[in-house]
């Protein structure tokens, strides 16, 4: 029986496309997405009390809340499972907050995956995202395993897999110092919720190039930089649209830029938007931790 796992992976995601197709009546919003998964993540370490139920955690590099999505997703399985052990989580969070890349619920899904072995419930993927939607509308897509097409509030998956995968891409994500706050995105006057649904046809046929992003204005508005660090890139010949709520930006690296060239691109943000986080990430195909 495991007691332990470490190194668990928690990737960082990008939105490809982000459009909001309308509002529900319980005041959700419904969107339409393609997520991709990238090697920029949290790693974290599980060890299960036997003799106890207490869930805790510890942080390695920087402090989090007390009942942050870790500690919650924790306790919603172990209740749903009716489980009597605990666990004790460390984690080494490497994912900015605020930054539109999904740490967070990036977190609760592994804590998921992790604990559905460590506590041997064999539990399937359809019955863990049920209690990840609880948690929040991307945990499900972490749960899933693969990149996706996501529509709803986040809980209607389609698999970007087989003819609909993605081509293998490097993408230079920048996460400026001032992070945006989701729940004041999505409340802004300035909220473009009528998008035109798209197709996710015309969506495989240039996937790195379809669409925009329906919160970029108003982030734009709350948070400045995330409009120069876009201008910048585009003055480099990058096509740039910001991820999720924000603040973070990425462009996709075409195949032609050399190591040197992104280097010294990289100086050059650094430079000119002091005190952001630049990262080159790769996409990634399937989640790095496998759990089910």
């Amino acid at each position: 029986m495991l007691v332990r796992l470490d190194n668990v992976l928690a990737p960082a995601k990008l939105n490809l496309f982000l459009h909001i197709t309308g509002v529900r009546e319980d005041g959700y919003h419904l969107l339409q997405s393609a997520f991709v998964m990238i090697d920029w993540c949290d790693v974290l370490h599980f060890e299960v009390r036997t003799n106890s139920s207490a869930i805790t955690r510890e942080d390695i590099t920087q402090p989090l809340p007390a009942e942050d999505l870790i500690v919650r997703a924790a306790r919603l399985l172990q209740q749903a499972a009716g489980v009597v052990r605990g666990v004790h989580i460390r984690i080494e969070k490497n994912i900015p907050a605020e930054a539109g890349l999904g740490g967070g619920s990036s977190d609760a899904a592994s804590t998921l995956l992790a604990l559905n072995q460590l506590w041997g419930l064999h539990w399937s993927r359809e019955q863990l995202q049920q209690i990840g939607v609880q948690l929040g509308a991307d945990v499900p897509f972490f749960i899933g395993g693969t990149n996706a097409w996501v529509e709803g509030i986040g809980e209607k998956l389609t698999p970007l897999v087989g003819p609909l995968a993605l081509p293998d891409a490097r993408f230079l994500v920048i996460k400026p110092q001032a992070g945006l706050s989701t729940a004041q995105i999505f409340s802004h006057p300035l909220l473009n919720k009528e998008s035109a649904c798209a197709r996710i046809t015309d969506f495989a046929a240039m996937p790195y190039e379809f669409g925009l992003n329906a919160l970029q204005r108003v982030a734009e508005v709350l948070c400045p930089e995330v409009k120069k660090i876009i201008y910048f890139l585009k003055g480099r010949k990058l096509r740039a649209i910001m991820t999720g709520s924000g603040s973070a930006v990425f462009a996709k690296i075409n195949n032609s830029v050399s190591g040197d060239e992104i280097d010294a691109l990289i100086v050059d943000i650094k430079d000119v938007f002091v005190g952001s986080e630049v990262r080159v990430c790769a996409g990634l195909f399937k989640h790095p931790f496998g759990g089910v």
